[in-house]
């Protein structure tokens, strides 16, 4: 069977014949040398049937095109036009976009400036009581007269916790003279508790408590080494019983001297500060801006009979405190 391909000005067809013989689809007979064949079929091939079978099938792919772009119709323009859009549409977009700015300090502090403008932070004091209050405790002095059922209060003091095992700092007057001691811790749970060491030349007291919370946190202590005049302070505990109280202010001086009302005994190497303080305070934590311990709390300096401050008080530093309990973290 033999096909011939047969073009037209407007179409093309396959026709066939039928021959007797069949040429086999793999010969197996050797191929002749092309120096073998006549020189005029390879001119002929050359020149004349390659061309016109080339130009032939060119014609009918332009034909072919040409139909499917007549049954378009209309609509190949119009999606030519929408895509022509959408690429111009993208460049623009693109050329327009802002250019990233560098990252630079001028900017960061813009922003900085403009949360603050926006965002209320907590006072450094506020941060300060928040930090130690976990650690702080009312101290009760008591006075039984015998037997637990004439009890009464003596007095209210105030002391912080300076060991997870229920170690307590406070003011050895705010202890002495007391038939019992109990202390309430910051989530109001209560223990007795009893004197373990004191150091009278500093009026400090260290106590021991019976039973403790679980999760009894104890402060952070702090050398008063870079302590210096002008810092801040804040001084937290129980004035007159009412508290937890906070007041803050700044450290007035260091190596100061006091002499008690009653002149019995003379506290020298005291840090002057001027956080409003009044009898309740004894025995409280004098504390910085982060929340840690420099001092303890022990006197108010007043001129008259009144036991009310005028805007000076005195904090034992933490470095004696912590040496009265045996304790030397600095």
């Amino acid at each position: 069977l033999e096909y011939r391909l047969v073009f037209s000005e407007t179409s093309f067809s396959i026709h066939s014949q039928f021959n007797v013989r069949r040429s086999a689809l793999y010969s197996q007979s050797p191929r002749l040398p092309a120096t073998t064949l006549p020189s005029a079929a390879v001119a002929g091939s050359a020149s004349g049937a390659a061309p016109a079978k080339q130009a032939g099938l060119w014609q009918g792919m332009r034909q072919a095109i040409s139909r499917r772009l007549d049954r378009a119709g209309p609509r190949l323009p119009w999606l030519a036009l929408a895509f022509m859009t959408t690429l111009f549409g993208l460049s623009l977009g693109y050329s327009m976009r802002p250019i990233a700015q560098p990252l630079t300090q001028q900017i960061l502090d813009l922003a900085v400036l403009k949360s603050l403008e926006t965002v209320s932070l907590p006072s450094p004091a506020k941060r300060a009581a928040e930090a130690i209050a976990p650690s702080l405790v009312r101290v009760v002095s008591i006075m039984n007269g015998g037997n637990r059922v004439d009890e009464e209060e003596r007095g209210v003091g105030t002391g912080v916790v300076i060991t997870d095992k229920g170690v307590i700092l406070t003011n050895l007057h705010v202890v002495l003279g007391s038939d019992r001691v109990k202390v309430i811790f910051a989530d109001g749970s209560e223990s007795d508790a009893h004197v373990i060491n004191t150091a009278p030349n500093d009026d400090l007291a260290v106590l021991q408590a019976s039973k403790i919370p679980d999760d009894l946190i104890p402060a952070v202590m702090r050398s008063t080494g870079d302590l210096a005049p002008g810092d801040q302070v804040v001084a937290v505990g129980f004035p007159f019983g009412i508290g937890p109280s906070v007041s803050a202010g700044v450290v007035s001086g260091l190596k100061r001297s006091f002499l008690s009302p009653e002149g019995k005994r003379e506290l020298t190497n005291l840090i002057q500060f001027d956080a409003a303080a009044n009898p309740g305070n004894s025995g409280g934590p004098l504390v910085t801006m982060d929340g840690e311990v420099v001092g303890i709390v022990t006197a108010i300096l007043n001129p008259g009979q009144q036991r009310t401050f005028i805007g000076i008080g005195f904090a034992v530093p933490i470095e004696n405190a912590a040496g009265a309990v045996g304790l030397h973290p600095f």
